[in-house]
């Protein structure tokens, strides 16, 4: 083991209280559908939630539809999942005639007509992320920018850090010692993501309207009426072919191993044309169709299922931030919405995105190399589209093939030490738990999430669309009868009231023209 997964693994084992001080946010998406069909909403974000432009908590991602819940940063599970709780019942409460779609795979949409693109009002900022967002249309279709998720950010404390730095003599800058370590976590997570869509995986069905026009899709029908079509032994679709992913940014290189490749690239890539793209130049509407003609617009155009983050100051480009302050925390992009729960995530699924990125952290990390690379790739499609498939192989490290329940036991054998340390601090054997549901899901795929979903579609007779339906409904009605602290309601619309004048106020104090504005923002890439 290396000194420094040695010294990490060391500080957690004997400071297990430091793992009580690791801090978590949620980002949760959710479409809003028609209370009569469950439909794509086609209304503008109410205006009772606010400003998507400007409320810390309540924002949409691409669709006008398509609502972020963002938590605060807590140090508490169960803060988060309050915090959860509060704005999924708030905006229950805001809803008229709609309620939110607690399910990765959208609902019934109508092409990509349907699918209303985010607005964010005429200030310069607010034109860019829709500007972005038209880009994102032309270049990958509206369909896909349908897809909801939960994202999961996760960071380590500062005595964390300054611990293992310290057991290691203080040889080490702090930044780039804390860089350094989420970034041989970010490599770990590559090598064993594929664990993660086999326990959580919850989208081995679609819509038959999501693939309506594509006749190179590989699903099969569900049923005999068509409505549904799966793979059957799929854990996550939202991560394969159908969901996030991009032909045009296979061939980028994105490596791992250090910052300054990691930030080299992307930056190529936002500044680099791409003679595809050049021929997208106006929406129907008249509006710019993208930012530019590059391989990405910005770096959130990037599709990974982990990245790297750093809180960024006002107008300022991910990868400076990232290459003048370091890595902050990871942020976890894999995690399909749970439609067997009320907020699309619980507090166990928390614990077991805690553990397995602390097993991912606490173990030595190779370097990453084009063989490990495309290992890493073909596990993550075996496991996306036949996950739960009997006999299922994955490749080990040294290329030859395992089965996937043998491959994963050093990594649970890695978490459940982990949650040890933690149910050691309060006797309750609570993370113990959550690592013995996991490694039953191992012996019996049955147990799984997505086994689950398939299961009760064919037990019902209900297409994913009316499953989807009955337990969107249940949580909406869930939500609807408890009502909030008299505080914490009026906090949220005082906070959704604010956020509308701070959107007048910054369209109202934007000088630059858009073209100007979107100049000086690309000029910080040229400078890093």
């Amino acid at each position: 083991m290396s000194d420094r997964a040695s010294a990490f693994r060391r500080v957690l084992a004997e400071e297990p209280s430091l793992l009580h001080q690791i801090r978590r946010g949620v980002e949760k998406e959710s479409l809003r559908v028609t209370a009569s069909q469950a439909t794509l909403a086609q209304t503008q974000h109410p205006t009772a939630l606010g400003s998507a432009l400007t409320h810390p908590y309540i924002t949409t991602d691409y669709s006008e539809a398509l609502l972020e819940f963002i938590t605060p940063v807590s140090s508490s599970i169960s803060a988060t999942e309050q915090a959860l709780a509060n704005l999924h019942r708030f905006t229950a409460q805001q809803l008229q005639d709609e309620f939110l779609w607690n399910a990765s795979m959208p609902c019934i949409v109508n092409g990509d007509a349907g699918i209303p693109i985010a607005s964010f009002g005429h200030s310069n900022v607010g034109r860019m992320k829709r500007v972005y967002r038209n880009g994102l249309s032309v270049r990958y279709g509206r369909r896909m920018q349908a897809i909801a998720g939960i994202h999961y950010n996760f960071s380590l404390p500062d005595a964390f850090w300054d611990t293992a730095r310290s057991a290691l003599g203080n040889r080490h800058d702090a930044t780039q010692f804390q860089t350094e370590g989420y970034l041989s976590l970010i490599r770990n997570f590559f090598s064993r993501v594929w664990l993660l869509l086999y326990l959580l995986g919850t989208s081995p069905t679609v819509c038959a309207s999501f693939i309506q026009g594509n006749r190179s899709h590989p699903l099969k029908p569900m049923g005999e009426d068509h409505h549904s079509y799966y793979l059957p032994f799929a854990t996550s679709l939202r991560m394969g072919d159908l969901g996030y992913t991009s032909n045009a940014q296979a061939r980028m290189n994105v490596c791992y191993n250090d910052l300054d490749q990691y930030i080299s690239t992307l930056r190529e890539a936002i500044l680099t044309p791409h003679p595809p793209y050049e021929s997208f130049a106006q929406m129907e509407n008249g509006e710019s169709a993208q930012l530019n003609t590059s391989l990405l617009q910005i770096e959130n155009e990037y599709y990974s299922p982990i990245r790297p983050k750093r809180v960024t100051n006002s107008g300022e480009a991910p990868v400076v931030a990232l290459a003048d302050r370091g890595v902050e925390y990871v942020e976890v992009r894999c995690v399909d919405i749970n439609p067997f729960v009320p907020f699309g995530i619980d507090a166990n699924t928390m614990r077991l995105l805690d553990l397995f990125l602390l097993a991912c952290l606490i173990d030595d990390s190779p370097l990453c190399d084009e063989s490990g690379q495309k290992r890493n790739d073909i596990n993550l499609q075996r496991v996306i589209n036949n996950g739960r498939e009997p006999g299922l192989t994955l490749l080990s490290q040294d290329g030859s093939e395992k089965p996937l329940a043998k491959l994963a036991q050093p990594v649970m054998a890695r978490m459940a030490e982990i949650a040890a340390w933690y149910d050691a601090l309060d006797g309750k054997g609570t993370y113990q738990e959550v690592v013995n549901d996991a490694q039953q899901k191992l012996l019996d795929p049955n147990l799984t999430l997505s086994s689950r979903m398939l299961r009760e579609m064919e037990e019902t007779g209900q297409s994913f669309w009316q499953l989807a339906q009955r337990y969107s409904r249940q949580w909406h009605t869930e939500h609807l009868a408890h009502s909030l602290e008299p505080s914490t309601l009026a906090q949220l619309r005082d906070e959704a009231h604010s956020s509308l004048s701070r959107q007048r106020e910054i369209e109202a104090l934007d000088t630059h023209s858009f073209e100007n504005y979107l100049a000086e923002f690309y000029r910080q890439y040229t400078k890093v």
